[in-house]
Formats: C-alpha cells, structure tokens, sequence
C-alpha cells in the first residue's frame, strides 16, 4: 500500500481536518477525562489494532468525528484496499475469535467491502446498484428497528442516514434523486423515531422535518404524510395533543393525493389525541374514518419498505384500543375487545410484521380497560409480559404508557395486594428505562 495513502478512514479524516495524532489525542482526553497516551491514539489511527476501544475513547471518537467507532478504525473510504489490521474490525463488523466462525465472519466481511466499493464507486454519479444496496440497508432496518434493541441498530441506523445525504450532493438522473430523496427521508424518520425512543424530542422533530424536507424535494406525497405522522405521533408522547392533531390533519391533506397506508396512520394518531383530550365523539369519528381509510388505501413504494414505514392492521387496532382506553369505564368493555383483537392480530401476524412498543402500548391499553372494571388480576396479566421488557426496550413511548397504566390505577380508591404489587412493578419497571451505553 502506497504509503501516502491513509491506512483508515480515521486517518482519512484527521487528514481532511489537517488533524496531527497529538491534536486527536488531546481532544479525546478532554471529552473523557481520562489519560491516553499519543502512542495508543497513533495505533487507532494507522489501524494497528485487534479490538476496539474502551468504550469511553469509542464515544469520544465518535462525537468528534460523527461515525461509528468500527467504520473509523476500518479501511478509507475510496482506497480500493483493505489492510491486514482492516480485516480485524471492519466497518460495522464485530469479528467472533471465541468462536471461530471464520466462514460467517468471511461473508460478513466480504458483504461490506462490497458495500464500501459501490459507495466509493458511484460517489459522484450514483447508479443503480447502489441505490439499490441503500434500499436493501433501509428496508433491513425499518423490519429490524420494531423488533431489536436500539443499541444493536443505532451504528448502522446513523451511517445509512450519513451516506444518503452524502450522495445527494453528487449528480443523479431524476429518477435516482428521486429514490434516494425517499431513502434518506426514511432514514431520518428511522432517526427521529431513535431520537423519539430515547427521550429527545428536540431531536426527534428535527429529524422528522429532515424527512418532510426529503419528501418535499422527492415530490412524494406519501412520504409527506408519514413524516407528518412522526411529528403527530412525537407531539402525541409529549403530552401536546392539540399540536399532534394538527400535524396529523397536515398530513391527511397530503394523503388524499396519495392514499397509503400513512393515511391510516395519521387519521388513527388523530383519533387517540382527540380522545386524550376527552373529545370522545371525535375520536370515534376518527377511528371509523381509519378503517374507511383501509379500504381505500393503494400501497406505494414507502408501503413496500415494509416494518415502520408502513402502517398495518394490528397497528391500526392498536391505536384505537388506546383511544377507546381514554373514554373510561363507559368505553371499558369496547376498549378491552379491541386491544384483544390488536394483541391477537400482532401473535398471528408476519415476523416482518411484528412490533415490541406497539404490542406494549396494546396491552397497556388492555390493563387500563380492565382496571377501569377494577379487574385487577386481569390488568397484572395484561401487563406480565410488557413489564418483562428489558431495560433496553423500554423506550419512552412504552415508558410513558406504563405510566399511564399507573395513573388510572392510583385514581382506584382499593387498597388491595395485587393492586399494590402492579404498582409497585410498574413503578420499578419506569425507573429503569432505555439508555444507550456511554
């Protein structure tokens, strides 16, 4: 390898910011605190490295240069070459030594050098390929974000978005801009949603106007409508229902050109604001203007992503068992059928289909209906398996429906045992919530 090259992407970085080791090294000191010494910092750099680094220089890494640790300390983008040490921790890669799997760690390697070679390739003119390896990496993660932990997502999550937006700035055929306008809209959508998850709503709506924006410029009017639906649903877990109501009839205007299935979304995440509100008769109309909505809804490109970008039935039953749940004992009984019907529809429905935080705030809405009935051997059963989450799927929306859940149950002038241990349960299950490693 030509010496003058950079031997990382690290290296590639400190190189465009005329960056010297010993500037990298006291940069990382002043984020963590903690020594490190020149030497350790130029073998990060030059990739002399078989694992990677403590997780505080990790974090000091990544926020000086806004790239996951592994794609740092694995090869430059654009050099054609992969060194030896770039073979230990490629980007996005873990390498397994304990258990040896060379041939599945091999093809995982393999798959991202390809990845790195159509990128570099077709960084000016994107072509066709790899737009479509894009459309693979998003689709991958809108299935993956509802299913996995954020932590296992949240690397390639941020890359994806990176490297979309980094191809916006080269020239395309209006087709292509056009697709990777959808892709990166979607990806920030995924963004915001982490944002979401995490408690930064500030984050979280900057991420979700980035998707507007792309829709905008993508001239997609479904795309419209769903990042409108983000920013209902963020306004929503606010507690903001009056500003989650407008965004969502911002988007119902943008989806009558376009009918997907965002549509249903926007009308059922105006439904259960409305009855937040205690505007009961609203939220009903709201609710059967959804399933109307259903049977008129054309699937579009954003549906055929799949996972989060598309709004399916056990979704849409979901939501309006949260609406009936805010009308109290009076809707208790239509509550509970339908939270039933979500949580059933979710068991059968495809693992592609399948969803943690929207199965959680199903059974919430369930236990919420049978306290209401002051069932409450039937609400701890309802919310067994959501209070089993781990720390790392306890996000803030399904965070905030617990706390719902205790809301209605502390209004309960019983005092009784199995009321006091779902509260007390549920109060240890919301101080413990999603935090992404430091």
């Amino acid at each position: 390898m030509d010496d003058k090259l950079p031997r990382t992407r690290l290296e590639q970085l400190m190189s465009h910011r005329h960056m010297t080791v010993k500037d990298l090294t006291q940069q990382v000191v002043a984020i963590t605190g903690e020594h490190v010494s020149d030497r350790q910092v130029y073998r990060w750099v030059v990739g002399e490295v078989r694992t990677l680094p403590f997780a505080q220089s990790q974090a000091a890494l990544e926020a000086i240069f806004a790239e996951p640790v592994q794609r740092l300390v694995g090869p430059p983008y654009g050099s054609g070459q992969v060194s030896q040490a770039s073979l230990v921790r490629a980007p996005g890669l873990q390498l397994d030594y304990e258990r040896d799997n060379w041939k599945r760690q091999m093809i995982a390697l393999s798959a991202t050098r390809a990845r790195e070679f159509l990128s570099k390739r077709e960084v000016s003119t994107v072509g066709p390929e790899t737009i479509g390896q894009c459309a693979d990496d998003v689709r991958e993660l809108t299935v993956r974000y509802q299913q996995e932990p954020l932590e296992n997502l949240l690397a390639k999550m941020s890359s994806t978005q990176e490297r979309l937006f980094s191809f916006l700035d080269g020239h395309q055929k209006p087709a292509e801009k056009r697709e990777l306008y959808l892709l990166a809209g979607v990806a920030s959508g995924l963004m915001a949603r982490a944002s979401h998850d995490t408690g930064d709503s500030e984050a979280a709506m900057t991420n979700a106007r980035a998707a507007f924006t792309a829709a905008n410029n993508a001239g997609h009017s479904g795309l419209k409508a769903w990042a409108k639906g983000l920013q209902s649903l963020i306004s929503y877990w606010k507690r903001r229902y009056d500003e989650s109501i407008k965004y969502a009839q911002e988007g119902l205007a943008f989806a009558n050109a376009n009918p997907n299935t965002s549509a249903v979304w926007l009308a059922s995440g105006e439904a259960r604001s409305l009855a937040a509100l205690g505007r009961f008769e609203e939220a009903q109309a709201a609710v059967n203007r959804a399933a109307d909505i259903r049977d008129r809804v054309q699937r579009d490109d954003l549906d055929e992503l799949g996972g989060f970008c598309i709004f399916t039935r056990p979704r849409e039953l979901y939501y309006a068992a949260e609406a009936l749940a805010w009308g109290g004992r009076s809707q208790s009984d239509l509550a509970e059928r339908v939270a039933l019907e979500a949580i059933t529809a979710y068991e059968n429905a495809p693992t592609s289909d399948r969803a943690f935080g929207d199965e959680a705030g199903a059974r919430c809405a369930l236990a919420i209906a049978r306290i209401q009935r002051s069932e409450f051997e039937g609400a701890s059963v309802a919310m067994a398996e959501v209070l089993e989450l781990p720390a790392s799927q306890r996000t803030h929306g399904i965070v905030t429906a617990v706390e719902d859940v205790q809301g209605v149950l502390s209004r309960v002038a019983i005092e009784a045992r199995p009321i006091s241990e779902l509260g007390d349960s549920m109060r240890v299950f919301s101080s413990e919530r999603l935090a992404l490693p430091k």
